[in-house]
């Protein structure tokens, strides 16, 4: 959530963050919708003091006259009161309705731009094999080693659900294990096992609510599966004071996620690139503001550190303005290779979100004796499905096998290929 107290004392600066979002100057609006809610604020408190007052003086009152002229009034007021708290109640969630469905502002170093094609390269890490025999995407190696039915899938589910068979079903269970491990190793990060359905408060909280509703699954029982663990491990600090010693708290956790990619049209969906349910693990940091910067690149060399260890080639993209999430106010991109497609894919988003998260869910932390909105950052370490996908084109063989990737080796009971 945007703070409205800066964009008051600051209209010029909030109006070029809002530019740079790619959206119309929204500050006047704001303001005056801050306006109209301190000025029922200040009047409803006057017409609560009147009725106070007078509701005091009249059993002092011996004139008749007077006393049920003063119960009239009260009454009256009584009206006048339930009316303005209604207006108030409005007012106030038009305003709030509106600043939820506002993105986070940018930082100042992000680069602009209109689409991917704008985002830097910030570096690239590994070298890309060069294959002496035509290779096969994901999709044909996974079927032609029976590890991989889409069909069945299809069947029982519909359209982009997989079943993973056999010896690729134990490398996505041997991959969170190396992803969990590898993160407790770098980054002091704890584990947590976390829900997999939560509420409508717990999605506004991280900001996948109320302006994304359709790309997430929503229950019979008002419960929506969570398309991330980012959302129940930033939540953990829903509503609380933490105290400045315990940061950073940082948090990773493997989990399934559901995604309903209502907005995947004219995107590659083939194969697991793009599943309405995929695993993943996930690193969470909550940090002082002061201290937010560096957390994100400590994020990002988790998650790089990874790749290096399974030996995939990869590279580093700062996002450009346009592609920048709605909660984020800075993103990095790590892209793995994809033989196949001659080409880099997505395989984590490490995002600095700031303070908008921790103020959508009033999470604070004591600054000796201030009270202060805490930077939250994550990013995926890695997506398990689209690892896979990179561990299949990038190790395969001629003959059709796979090799297991050295780091791979002792959670696969020493196999060596698929």
């Amino acid at each position: 959530m945007l703070d409205i107290k800066w964009i008051i004392k600051n209209p010029k600066e909030a109006d070029e963050a809002f530019k740079k979002r790619g959206l119309k100057p929204l500050s006047d609006k704001l303001i005056k919708m801050s306006k109209s809610r301190s000025q029922s604020f200040v009047q409803l408190e006057s017409l609560l003091e009147q009725r106070n007052k007078f509701s005091k003086e009249i059993p002092s009152i011996k004139d008749k006259d007077k006393k049920e002229k003063l119960i009239e009034k009260v009454k009256s007021l009584k009206k006048e009161i339930l009316k303005l708290q209604e207006g108030k109640s409005s007012t106030n969630s038009d305003l709030d309705n509106f600043i939820m469905e506002l993105p986070n502002f940018l930082d100042n170093s992000v680069p602009d731009g209109k689409s991917d094609n704008d985002n830097i390269e910030i570096k690239k890490n590994g070298n890309i094999k060069n294959f002496n025999f035509k290779i096969k995407d994901h999709v044909d190696i996974g079927e032609s080693l029976d590890v991989i039915d889409f069909k069945s899938a299809s069947k029982v589910s519909g359209a982009r659900f997989a079943y993973l068979k056999n010896n690729l079903a134990r490398l996505e269970r041997a991959l969170a294990s190396f992803m969990i491990d590898s993160n407790i190793l770098s980054g002091n990060f704890k584990e947590i096992y976390t829900p997999l359905l939560v509420n409508e408060d717990t999605l506004k909280g991280t900001g996948q609510l109320p302006k994304f509703d359709s790309d997430v699954f929503k229950t019979r029982e008002n419960l929506w599966l969570i398309p991330t663990s980012e959302v129940t491990l930033v939540n953990l600090i829903r509503d609380k004071i933490i105290e400045e010693d315990d940061l950073p708290l940082r948090f990773t956790s493997y989990s399934p996620c559901f995604r309903s990619e209502a907005g995947a049209a004219g995107k590659d969906t083939r194969g697991l690139k793009r599943q309405h349910q995929f695993s993943k693990v996930e690193i969470v940091s909550i940090t002082k503001p002061e201290d937010s910067n560096d957390e994100h690149l400590l994020l990002l060399k988790t998650a790089e550190k990874i790749l290096q260890e399974l030996d995939l080639p990869y590279r580093v993209c700062e996002l450009c303005s346009a592609e920048v999430g709605f909660s984020a106010k800075k993103t990095f991109d790590i892209e793995v290779w994809i033989p196949s497609i001659n080409d880099y894919m997505e395989i984590s988003s490490i995002s600095n979100c700031g303070d908008f998260q921790s103020r959508r869910m009033n999470a604070r932390y004591k600054n000796n004796e201030k009270k202060e909105y805490p930077h939250t950052l994550n990013g995926s370490a890695l997506a398990i499905g689209r690892t896979l996908i990179a561990i299949l084109e990038n190790f395969q063989n001629k003959d059709g096998t796979v090799d297991i990737p050295e780091a791979l080796k002792k959670y696969m009971n020493g196999l060596e290929r698929l």
